[in-house]
């Protein structure tokens, strides 16, 4: 089950995220979203 949480970013790790984001949207030509992509930054780091 998913959870809504507020956080705020710095300009530098949003322009990072969005990168990522745009190279798995490129690599698996489907829609990868902002949280989705948060959601496996976050599971690979901890």
């Amino acid at each position: 089950m998913s959870k809504r949480v507020t956080i705020m970013l710095s300009d530098s790790l949003d322009k990072k995220i969005r990168l990522i984001q745009a190279k798995k949207i490129k690599e698996h030509a489907i829609s990868y979203s902002y949280s989705k992509t948060i959601n496996d930054i976050l599971e690979k780091s901890l």
